[in-house]
């Protein structure tokens, strides 16, 4: 876009979360959080992030209205074009699912407050609800660009995928890029996106989950886990510990888990004060139940 080119067009709201959440604490998860860093401006407890809806960015700005029992996040939509009722609630959808505002976390803190290890990572973190990635699409090709590859290498390919594909929009003499959408991949010539990439196999695994992602619908969040987890397992490059990945971080299925994680280990032990053995792990999970995967995201955000 056109750095002279005046920004013309808002739509403001509030949008509910369910209580407790704390929005300082998405914030300071985000601080830390390395795989979008640089993707997002933090200040004075406000987020500004640009998403990309239809092969346009819209950047949205948040910020928290109320208390912590009474919570309640407002924002303000930004476009270089008119926005429409279909993009306003795409938006809305959106930040709900990425903050993942719709998390009810009583349950899992009742079961955690009979678990003394783990009770005091509960009033360190209350209110906190996971922070996922923005969309399943962008978690599945940051598991793809980890893959065996230091942090930072493929912190840069990110960067640099984003800025090649991804849809960015100006605001303040700022430029906000967002993740490229699926269409934008599977357009891209295979030899151009791996000038990008500088990585043949990752560059085939990338094209493969675009295609994949160009044409699945809302089974990826409602389907049986087994199935969708079947689904990610089938995308060239998605094994099994990227598809377990995806399903936590990414989709929120926080009902299972892979406890088979060396690090999620190491965690535990630190927060359970001795060495626990995987089977130690799987046992302290199975009593969380459908809220393991937010007991493992808690031990892992304390860690």
């Amino acid at each position: 876009m056109n750095g002279q080119e005046k920004i013309t067009y808002s739509e403001n709201g509030l949008i509910r979360a369910i209580e407790p959440f704390d929005f300082n604490k998405s914030l300071n998860f985000l601080e830390d959080f390395g795989s979008t860093e640089g993707e997002q401006i933090i200040y004075e407890s406000t987020l500004s992030k640009a998403f990309s809806f239809h092969g346009k960015a819209e950047v949205v700005r948040i910020r928290s209205k109320e208390e912590i029992d009474s919570p309640g996040l407002e924002y303000s939509l930004i476009s270089d074009h008119a926005i429409d009722d279909h993009i306003k609630k795409t938006a809305i959808a959106r930040i709900t699912f990425f903050l993942s505002l719709d998390d009810d976390l009583l349950p899992f803190y009742e079961t955690g407050r009979k678990d003394q290890k783990f009770k005091p990572m509960i009033e360190q973190l209350y209110g906190f609800h996971q922070v996922k990635f923005p969309t399943p699409f962008e978690g599945t090709c940051w598991a793809i660009l980890t893959q065996r590859n230091a942090m930072q290498i493929a912190k840069r390919m990110k960067a640099k995928l984003v800025e090649s594909y991804g849809t960015s929009l100006e605001i303040d003499g700022i430029t906000y890029r967002a993740f490229p959408e699926p269409t934008k991949l599977i357009e891209a010539k295979e030899d151009k996106l791996m000038d990008v990439i500088k990585n043949s196999r990752r560059t085939k695994y990338l094209i493969s989950a675009a295609e994949a992602f160009g044409d699945v619908d809302e089974f990826l969040r409602t389907g049986k886990y087994e199935d969708v987890e079947a689904w990610l397992d089938n995308i060239n490059g998605i094994g099994s510990w990227s598809a377990s990945f995806v399903m936590l971080r990414s989709l929120g299925r926080m009902e299972r888990l892979n406890l088979d994680d060396r690090w999620l280990h190491q965690a535990a032990s630190k927060v359970y004060g001795k060495d626990l053995s995987p089977e130690d792990v799987h046992e302290i999970a199975d009593k969380y139940g459908q809220w393991q995967g937010y007991w493992a995201h808690y031990i892992r955000a304390v860690a």
